[in-house]
């Protein structure tokens, strides 16, 4: 039966030589996948114009054969000055990016090193030096045994001060011993940026004329020095983190080292 190309034939014939846009060139292959009837009439039209080639025999249809080629390589090379095109303003796009991300980066460094701490005020500096303890782990264990004591020890270690001193004292010196409270109540003091607080509990449990010369009272005795310094109390800091890097015992011995090597507590 044969094909009426009349409805389609303007788009067929744009579509062969090579007039449609890049868009419409696409929407009609899709319906070329789509319409059947579409499908069946560009077959039909195909087969016409390749029977035309094969019967043509005068110069004006090789001529509209020819520019019907020129055309399509003037739009495969349009095409390809396209993709050249669009290739360059990614690569400037690239090394504009690369220009920025360094700018950037310049101007971090630059703030940094303008807004950084400076050795000759030592109040600003003590978190730099400071080696805190997190405390007992909150094991399953001790979830079941002292469900308070963890409770406390959870919020300390996610940076909730108030509400871990709010919690720990609820919990009762006879389920984690009076030195232990203190200690940790004075941690929590100091991390809060309370110092002259934390001193009156650290002091307690480091007091060596109460015979405190276990690990617990060597610990206190470091984070009370660096009670001090956040207090700014120059002057007993120093001499209690002194005493702290020359006891060997001491778990804190490097970091009071550290401190009284760089001189930042001098008065200088």
């Amino acid at each position: 039966m044969p094909i009426d190309l009349r409805p389609y034939f303007d788009e067929l014939e744009r579509f062969a030589d090579g007039q449609m846009s890049p868009a419409e060139q696409d929407a009609f292959e899709l319906r070329l996948e789509q319409d059947e009837a579409l499908a069946d009439a560009h077959a039909a039209y195909e087969q016409l114009t390749a029977d035309l080639r094969w019967a043509a025999g005068h110069d004006t249809l090789r001529q509209r054969l020819q520019s019907l080629d020129d055309r399509m390589n003037e739009r495969g090379s349009a095409l390809a000055r396209a993709h050249h095109l669009a290739q360059r303003r990614q690569r400037r796009w690239a090394v504009w990016g690369t220009v920025g991300a360094v700018l950037l980066l310049a101007a971090g460094v630059a703030a940094w090193y303008l807004a950084r701490p400076t050795l000759a005020r030592p109040a600003h500096n003590w978190e730099a030096y400071y080696q805190p303890d997190p405390g007992p782990a909150v094991t399953t264990g001790l979830l079941h045994s002292r469900p308070l004591l963890a409770e406390a020890l959870d919020q300390y270690q996610s940076g909730h001060y108030p509400a871990a001193l709010h919690s720990l004292g609820r919990v009762s010196p006879a389920n984690v011993g009076a030195d232990t409270l203190l200690y940790l109540r004075g941690l929590m003091l100091l991390r809060q940026g309370q110092g002259n607080a934390a001193q009156l509990y650290l002091r307690r449990v480091s007091d060596d004329s109460a015979g405190r010369s276990g690990e617990l009272a060597r610990r206190a005795r470091y984070h009370l020095g660096m009670a001090y310094w956040q207090a700014q109390e120059l002057a007993p800091a120093l001499a209690t983190l002194r005493a702290v890097a020359t006891d060997s015992l001491s778990p804190y011995r490097a970091s009071a080292r550290r401190v009284v090597a760089a001189g930042v507590l001098d008065g200088k």
